[in-house]
């Protein structure tokens, strides 16, 4: 009988370090082309005749959007302004379009949005969601390809109340020894 002598070697953590690079390298890069395949899906129309709309609310931290969806081509006005009057960052135009340029419909839609209470960045949030929620309930088929991108995520988290004995939510007063 012959004795066989195996020998586990362990790798090396550069090794392991560089698997793990290669992996999200590729995991990205599957992200990427879902992506390009979401673009590809075409809207099924529902017949709206003119003047009817589809409504939904978004939510986000203390802001509330009501987005009303309209079956026509036209701008897209936020408390009967446009987006770039309303926002002064370019960047909050693009986070709210974004679920329309996901599914290709940017610019085929009238949407006209009314939002209250909270910041910008909430409100934004609050209307991604709500434009985001009219195209799933204009063509349920488009809700696979808005929820693997993360837009019909409502997101939970709002300011903490204040406790008594603290000055905030989870500050306290300075503490003193003697």
């Amino acid at each position: 009988m012959e004795k066989k002598t195996i020998t586990t070697e362990k790798p090396k953590k550069e090794d392991i370090k560089e698997e793990t690079k290669v992996e999200k390298i590729i995991d990205t890069n599957t992200e990427k082309t879902n992506i390009s395949e979401v673009a590809k899906v075409t809207i099924k129309k529902i017949d709206l005749t003119k003047g009817q709309y589809i409504r939904a609310i978004g939510r986000r931290k203390s802001s509330i959007a009501t987005v009303h969806l309209f079956n026509e081509k036209g701008d897209i006005t936020i408390n009967d302004k446009a987006i770039d009057d309303y926002f002064n960052y370019k960047i909050y135009g693009a986070l709210i379009l974004e679920p329309l340029k996901l599914v290709g419909a940017s610019g085929k839609f009238k949407i006209s949005i009314q939002v209250k209470g909270g910041g910008k960045r909430g409100q934004v949030g609050a209307i991604q969601l709500g434009i985001a929620r009219a195209l799933v309930e204009l063509d349920p088929d488009l809700r696979k390809t808005l929820k693997a991108n993360g837009l019909l995520k409502r997101d939970p988290r709002v300011k903490e109340r204040k406790k008594p004995g603290l000055k905030r939510a989870r500050k306290s007063p300075q503490w003193s020894k003697r």
